[in-house]
C-alpha cells in the first residue's frame, strides 16, 4: 500500500528505534525523567522560548495554549477552517468555557483587515476577546505556509490590542523548510506555540507547547488535570529528540514528492487542485462528480493499493511523508491519472 492518507502514519526508523531503546528514563510527573527534560530544553531552545512542555498530542498542546491565555467567558479569534476550531471537538468550550470565533478568509490566510473589527466591546452582553490563534502550515488550506510579513503584522496588531497570540505549529517545521525562515523567527511572533513530533518528523507520539516559564508552569498543572501526566515518557521523548536532530531537513523530500502528485493532477481534466498552489507536503484536490464522490474515488484508489483521504464530498487529501518514496509517489500519480480518465 502506498499510504498517503496522513503523515501521522509514519513508523519509527531504525535509528529512532535505537534511540528509544537506549533512552534513560524516570518518572516525569516527579520531574525525574532526564530524557523528557532534555527534549523540553532542546525544543525551547530551537524555538527561542524560555520553556517547553512535552504532551501526548497536538490537540492537548493547543488546548493548553488556549487555557493559559483564556478562561471561561473568553473567546479567541481564528481562521474558520483551522484545526483548533474544527478538528479538536470544540475542546476549549467543552473543558474551559472558551469560545473559538472562526473568521473566513480567502485561501485560509487571515490578515489584520479580517481581525481589526472583531474585538468585542467591554460590555456585559459579550464574550471577552482575549487571543488570536493561527495555524502554520494550514492543514485544510492544503499545507499553505502563512506569509511571514502578514503574520508579523497580525502579531504586532494583536500585541498592541492586548491580545495573546498562539500558534498551532503542528507542521511548523514544514513551513521552516519550505520558506527558509527559522523556527525561532516564527515563534518570536507568538506567546505560545504548539509543535508536533508525530507527523512529518516521524516520531510515534507527542507534541510540545513552548512559551514563558510561567506559561509552561501553568500548562504543566493543566496537563495533569487533563490526564496528560507522563511516567517513564523518556522512551517517547527520545524518539522526538531524534526526530528533531535527524528529520527536519529531510522534509524537503516530502515537499518534492508532493509536487509529483500536484503535477499529475494538473494534467487531468477531471481533477482540480484546491488551492492550486502546493507549498509543502499536503495536496488537496477536487474530483469531478462524474468520477463519484471523494469517498468512492478513494475506494477505487484503495483497490489499486493507494491510500488517500476523503476531505469533503468531492475533495480528497494526500499527504507525503518519510514512509513513501519518490518512486511510490510517482506510481500513485500514475494511478491517479488512470482513474481520472
Amino acid at each position: 500500500m502506498i499510504d498517503l492518507r496522513s503523515d501521522t502514519l509514519t513508523r519509527p526508523t531504525p535509528g529512532m528505534r535505537a534511540a528509544i531503546g537506549a533512552a534513560e528514563v524516570g518518572d516525569d510527573v516527579f520531574g525525574e525523567d532526564p530524557t523528557v527534560r532534555r527534549l523540553e530544553e532542546q525544543t525551547a531552545d530551537l524555538l527561542g522560548k524560555e520553556a517547553a512542555l512535552f504532551v501526548p498530542s497536538g490537540t492537548m498542546g493547543n488546548q493548553l495554549g488556549v487555557r493559559v491565555h483564556c478562561t471561561a467567558g473568553d473567546e479567541f479569534l481564528c481562521e474558520a477552517e483551522c484545526h483548533i476550531l474544527n478538528q479538536e471537538q470544540a475542546a476549549s468550550a467543552q473543558f474551559f468555557g472558551v469560545y473559538g470565533r472562526g473568521i473566513a478568509a480567502e485561501g485560509h490566510l487571515l490578515t489584520v483587515g479580517h481581525l481589526e473589527d472583531k474585538i468585542r466591546p467591554d460590555d456585559v452582553h459579550y464574550a471577552r476577546t482575549r487571543m488570536v490563534c493561527l495555524e502554520n502550515t494550514h492543514n485544510r488550506g492544503g499545507g499553505r505556509v502563512l506569509p511571514f510579513a502578514e503574520v508579523e503584522k497580525i502579531s504586532a496588531w494583536a500585541a498592541a490590542c492586548g491580545l495573546a497570540r498562539h500558534l498551532d505549529g503542528a507542521r511548523l517545521f514544514n513551513a521552516v523548510v519550505a520558506g527558509g525562515i527559522a523556527a525561532r523567527e516564527w515563534a518570536s511572533l507568538f506567546d505560545t506555540v504548539s509543535v508536533c513530533f508525530s507527523k512529518g518528523l516521524g516520531a510515534p507520539v507527542g507534541s510540545a507547547l513552548v512559551g514563558t516559564r510561567d506559561h509552561i508552569k501553568r500548562a504543566r498543572r493543566l496537563r495533569k488535570a487533563l490526564g496528560g501526566g507522563w511516567r517513564q515518557a523518556g522512551l517517547l521523548a527520545a524518539a522526538a529528540s531524534y526526530a528533531l536532530d535527524h528529520h527536519i531537513e529531510r522534509l524537503a523530500e516530502d515537499h518534492a514528492n508532493a509536487q509529483i502528485l500536484a503535477d499529475a493532477i494538473r494534467q487531468s481534466d477531471s481533477l482540480r487542485l484546491v488551492p492550486p498552489q502546493v507549498d509543502t507536503n499536503i495536496v488537496i484536490f477536487e474530483v469531478e462528480p462524474s468520477l463519484g464522490t471523494a469517498a468512492e474515488f478513494c475506494k477505487k484508489l484503495g483497490e489499486q493499493n493507494v491510500g488517500m483521504f476523503p476531505f469533503g464530498k468531492y475533495r480528497v487529501r494526500a499527504v507525503t511523508h518519510l514512509d513513501v518514496t519518490a518512486e511510490q509517489v510517482t506510481r500513485a500519480a500514475e494511478i491517479l491519472l488512470e482513474l481520472s480518465e
